[in-house]
């Protein structure tokens, strides 16, 4: 019976869902037409296939959008052991990105991402860049995330849409 109530008062409430309309929807056509220059960096490149990855599942071919990307990443020490040893890290990755377009060579968003990863540090030199490495991998996959929700929301809030 909850449910009931509950399925019957949402089209009431405003909710709208992100991608609607499929290719043919605001979200899926402003992030079809974003090109995505090179990042600098291991960080710049891991982001940038991470967002070529998502964005090609919706490319239309005809770049309207440049979506530059500028990255701060720090791996900083903390948890110290008698003899001044570091026992534990956080990694962390940032993003400020502007979506930019390309005609008329204004700014339409300006934004931040990032997120944050501890990583155990273990006798083994080897095992901490294994896993600084793979730490690495998973925050360019949830800043590339963060950006692409960030723009099919930044495409639903342009007027007229």
């Amino acid at each position: 019976m909850a449910c009931c109530a509950v399925a019957l008062a949402l089209p009431g409430c405003g909710l709208r869902p992100l991608y609607s309309g499929g290719s043919q929807g605001v979200a899926s056509q402003l992030l079809g037409g974003v090109e995505v220059p090179p990042i600098s960096g291991k960080a710049g490149w891991m982001v940038r296939n991470a967002l070529l990855q998502r964005l090609s599942a919706t490319a239309q071919g005809e770049t309207r959008y440049r979506l530059e990307v500028e990255l701060d990443d720090q791996i900083t020490g903390f948890g110290i052991r008698r003899d001044a040893g570091i026992t534990r890290e956080r990694r962390t990755l940032r993003a400020r990105y502007r979506l930019i377009d390309v005609a008329s060579g204004n700014i339409i968003l300006d934004a931040t991402a990032g997120s944050d990863a501890g990583i155990d540090v273990v006798s083994s030199e080897y095992a901490t860049v294994a896993a600084e490495s793979t730490a690495l991998e998973n925050l360019s996959s949830t800043v590339a995330d963060q950006i692409i929700a960030r723009l099919a929301q930044q495409a639903r809030s342009q007027p007229g849409q």
